[in-house]
């Protein structure tokens, strides 16, 4: 039940900004300004935040989480290229559905949901697990959205982008012990919280732009939700758990992929000229649907 108020807080976020939207306090340029302070500046420190206090994380978990966060998407490559067939006879259909299995908003949505589930610390075990997110969306998730299949997509460059820098600064503070003075983790954390409520009402001021028929979604769109809010994280949570993985790091795991699509699609459709109807509706529908499934895979955790 307590997961089940969480994801409604969360969403009523999101109707904020839906209606903020439709008042006219945001709009196209003011969420791409404040899209660019969450991904560059906010969601880092709120990465940051996780490590600071009197309270570290646990340090041993530091290379079987990135070594989970690997394997997830080496098997997610499987839903991304190959299940959309069944899905779509559509080459680019194929690709929006691909990217949309394979990956989760979880700088948005995920990290807010994994604090309130595991609490604040496991905030830097999420980003751990999501560090391979970073190298697989800008190669796979490129190729899928453009529909060219080839390494060459991958850019060096954004490895060197704030959130996985964020996570490896955070990596280094809990290998080495170090804790950080109130002074700085205080301001840290307080401009790391904005991440939150800025980003859902971004989410929710998008979704005012939408026309009614693509908030409506198709069949196809509600085939690929029912995947990659159900299918997908089950698949992983009961892998991982045959092959003996550490408890935590699978129920973070599985939160972490249960998450709706990520918000780089539509941008990825936008920067390469493809059509972004299927890719909105897919990340409406399962931004919608989550408040539902989420809590529902979280009951595994007791059993």
């Amino acid at each position: 039940m307590q997961n089940l108020e969480v994801m409604v807080m969360l969403f009523t976020m999101v109707t904020l900004g839906y209606t903020a939207c439709k008042l006219g306090y945001m709009g196209d340029k003011f969420d791409k300004k404040l899209s660019s302070i969450v991904v560059d500046i906010t969601c880092p420190l709120l990465v940051l935040s996780s490590v600071m206090g009197d309270e570290m994380p646990d340090r041993s978990l530091i290379l079987p989480l990135v070594g989970v966060g690997f394997l997830t998407y080496i098997i997610l490559l499987v839903f991304g290229f190959w299940v959309p067939r069944f899905i779509s006879k559509n080459h680019d259909d194929q690709g929006m559905i691909g990217f949309s299995l394979m990956f989760a908003n979880v700088g948005f949505i995920g990290y807010p949901i994994v604090a309130s589930i595991f609490g604040p610390k496991a905030v830097f075990y999420a980003a751990l697990l999501n560090v391979p997110n970073t190298f697989f969306i800008f190669t796979a998730g490129v190729m899928l959205v453009k529909g060219e299949y080839s390494i060459r997509q991958f850019n060096p460059k954004v490895l060197l982008s704030p959130a996985l820098i964020g996570a490896f600064i955070a990596a280094l503070l809990v290998a080495f012990g170090v804790h950080t003075p109130e002074m700085i983790a205080r301001p840290i954390t307080m401009v790391g919280n904005i991440t939150v409520p800025a980003a859902l009402m971004i989410i929710g001021s998008s979704m005012a732009r939408l026309p009614l028929r693509e908030i409506i979604g198709s069949g196809k769109v509600y085939a690929t939700s029912f995947l990659r809010l159900v299918i997908v994280p089950l698949s992983v949570y009961f892998l991982f758990r045959l092959c003996g993985v550490n408890t935590l790091i699978n129920n973070i795991n599985t939160v972490v992929i249960a998450m709706p699509v990520a918000s780089f699609g539509t941008m990825f459709c936008m920067k390469y000229g493809r059509n972004p109807s299927l890719m909105t509706e897919a990340t409406f529908i399962t931004t919608l649907f989550s408040i539902i499934t989420i809590p529902l895979i979280t009951l595994l955790f007791g059993a």
